[in-house]
């Protein structure tokens, strides 16, 4: 009997559900997209795998990003959850950092996602340097668990102030819950973030007890689902740093899903970008719902410390810096009460949709704009769920909802809601290239998802790239993501010390203990890699500063100098602000590990098209609207043109998983691994 040979990426978005497959034996590479199921995603997970795999027990590896956990915060279907917390802290996680949801005005409200009954006090004290003031009433705390259970709470989360400096008591306290929960299901603070800001923590750790419940149940529905099938492979989970986990880690740590999805496409376009000869890329995903952008610079991809899924829903751990904007496919193009054209945030999602797939919408959208425009071919939707898309109805929505109120015909308003949503997404690339310090020039963009790669013109021409690297299957390239992205375990501890007052040989031992432990529950997983990659970072500031930068730095097995480190803190402060401040001393925040365990790397040659293909005419002549005027568009069947070839905009390259369109004045040219190049002078990439 032969061994499992198939490596399966799943990524699950709200409108669908992307597969990619790959054959480690013959080198094959397939790939499906069909319908999310958004009351139980591992539905359509299954089905997307068995359009392209007969034998589950052919599965070696089964590697998943998923949105379980954020569309649960986003939608609030979290599980309920208590607090037990040191007395008089029980109003942190409302309090926050005394934000409001609107900028202007002292108005808007905010509900946490534990209510004020279920946040309970017991007494305890550690002080900011550790010392244990007063030790916990473990009565107490058995009784505040029993109490929560007793009010239907699924979930249960113990958070001690400064926990962070010594957590004897929050040990203690966490025991005697376990004690008397009659589930895992218990979440203590300082395990998810041992890090210094009470409300990041607190935040961070109530989130991930919220979701345990809900992203456990899932997880074990899906293990299931595919036992049942013969499947006895590994399945692991994308995490938002880009690396991925096994599925024990995911039910512990779910927060580190939330952005799960996303993640991979940013690993995923690193890896394309990179095999191509890119290292600067700004990745733009659109699906059905949102806009994801992200910046790979110097092939790396920029990390963030902390994120908000939703206003006052702060998680703080490490994760690809993303930014979402609600401008998908799906979103709906609208007038606003002072006669303005607006699209999005609001979705139509996958079900009812775009009004073109006739489920009942009557409100136009992205999707909607581009088909009435010719860029999308009604008789060839992508994924599977219709088999025709209704023209004439997109047409009859966008003339009613917003050509007669703004006085333009059809195709002029169609045009109008694509130059706004084209806008908005500019404005999203901006923000993670200009306002970051980067020229957006030196950038090529890398549109993916079902619908960027119908945007791409647009977004060189508003933002002024120097072009676009499509990829090959740009409508699953978030499952390739999870294909190729390898394991990863993260670990914070704060210092707060004066870097003259540290020992840092001290120091040096306690993160290579920590690289020890993400070491151990690497090998735990018992999941193939070939190496062991560790990054030590230390959080670094000046003296009266409140924001660090980081600090990459070597930790010998010997002796962490004090003379390394301020060396490092200054080439990182230097270039983070082109300056440093003298006489001033500097201050360890936190010790940041991270150990990567690298698999098996896909060599992108396996997208290149075959060497014995031959070029072809174009499969049809569309005519499109295009900035005003109409123009016959060649359109091509994108993988059967092979390396080199060069195609003239207007122009259409038609395939199951998305639509590119190049638009007037560009050019697109096939580059030997399958890619499409798009510029103004593609020959100048």
């Amino acid at each position: 009997m032969s061994k499992p040979s198939l490596v399966v990426g799943v990524d699950v978005g709200g409108t669908f559900t992307d597969v990619f497959v790959i054959d480690e034996k013959s080198g094959t590479v397939t790939t499906a997209k069909v319908p999310s199921t958004p009351g139980d995603q591992s539905i359509g997970f299954v089905q997307g795998v068995s359009n392209r795999v007969d034998d589950f027990a052919d599965l070696k590896t089964v590697i998943h990003g998923t949105t379980v956990g954020t569309n649960a915060l986003l939608e609030r279907k979290g599980a309920r959850t208590g607090i037990i917390t040191t007395r008089g802290f029980r109003d942190v996680l409302e309090m926050r950092r005394r934000d409001r949801p609107t900028t202007w005005g002292l108005k808007g409200s905010f509900v946490p996602v534990v209510e004020r009954p279920l946040r309970l006090e017991v007494d305890e004290r550690v002080l900011a340097d550790g010392t244990v003031a007063l030790a916990v009433n473990v009565d107490q705390v058995q009784q505040c668990a029993s109490a929560l259970l007793e009010q239907g709470c699924e979930a249960v989360c113990v958070f001690f102030i400064n926990g962070y400096a010594n957590d004897h008591n929050e040990k203690i306290a966490v025991e005697a819950v376990r004690s008397v929960w009659p589930d895992s299901h218990v979440t203590a603070a300082t395990e998810i973030l041992p890090e210094i800001r009470e409300f990041e923590r607190l935040s961070t750790a109530t989130l991930n007890a919220t979701l345990q419940p809900v992203v456990s149940s899932y997880l074990d529905r899906l293990e299931s689902s595919l036992q049942q099938r013969g499947f006895n492979g590994d399945v692991l989970i994308v995490q938002s740093n880009g690396g991925v986990m096994s599925l024990d880690s995911a039910r512990r740590l779910p927060v580190r899903t939330a952005l799960s999805g996303p993640a991979a496409g940013v690993i995923a376009a690193k890896a394309i970008a990179g095999a191509a000869g890119f290292g600067n890329i700004i990745t733009c995903d659109m699906g059905g719902t949102s806009f994801d952008v992200s910046l790979i610079a110097g092939g790396e991809a920029a990390l963030c410390a902390q994120t908000s899924i939703d206003f006052g829903m702060v998680v703080r751990t490490p994760m690809i810096e993303i930014t979402t904007i609600g401008a998908g496919g799906g979103s709906i193009a609208w007038i606003d009460n002072s006669g303005m054209l607006q699209v999005g945030p609001a979705s139509a999602g996958s079900d009812p949709g775009p009004v073109c797939y006739g489920l009942g919408n009557d409100q136009p959208t992205v999707t909607d704009a581009n088909l009435v425009l010719g860029r999308i071919n009604p008789q060839r939707p992508i994924g599977g769920k219709l088999a025709t898309l209704d023209v004439m109805a997109a047409r009859v929505a966008i003339d009613a909802v917003i050509g007669v109120p703004l006085g333009l015909d059809t195709e002029s308003a169609a045009e109008a809601v694509l130059t706004l949503a084209n806008a908005r997404m500019a404005g999203a690339i901006r923000l993670v290239s200009i306002e970051q310090g980067h020229d957006p020039a030196d950038f090529l963009a890398m549109p993916f998802g079902g619908g960027g790669a119908l945007h791409t013109g647009a977004l060189i021409r508003e933002t002024g790239l120097k072009g676009a690297l499509v990829p090959r299957f740009p409508g699953v390239t978030s499952a390739l993501g999870c294909v190729v992205a390898d394991m990863r375990h993260d670990r914070v501890q704060t210092v707060n010390r004066m870097l003259a007052d540290t020992d840092t040989h001290a120091l040096g031992q306690r993160m290579l203990a920590a690289a020890h432990e993400c070491e151990a529950l690497l090998k735990a997983s018992d999941v193939e890699f070939s190496a062991l990659v560790t990054r030590f970072e230390l959080d670094m500031l000046y003296l009266g500063q409140t924001h660090s930068v980081a600090v990459p730095i070597e930790v010998p097995q010997t002796q962490l100098a004090i003379t390394d480190v301020q060396a490092a803190f200054d080439t990182a402060y230097a270039a983070a602000y082109g300056r440093l401040l003298d006489n001033i001393p500097c201050r360890i925040m936190n010790f940041r590990v991270a150990v990567t365990g690298v698999r098996p790397t896909l060599d992108m040659a396996v997208f290149a098209p075959p060497a014995e293909q031959q070029a072809s005419d174009a499969s049809e002549i569309r005519r499109i609207y295009a900035g005003g005027e109409h123009y016959d568009a060649n359109v091509y069947q994108r993988l059967d043109l092979p390396v080199d070839t060069l195609i003239e905009g207007p122009a259409l390259l038609e395939q199951a998983d998305a639509t590119i369109y190049v638009d007037p004045g560009l050019q697109a040219r096939v580059d030997a691994h399958g890619n499409l190049l798009i510029a103004s002078d593609v020959e100048s990439l």
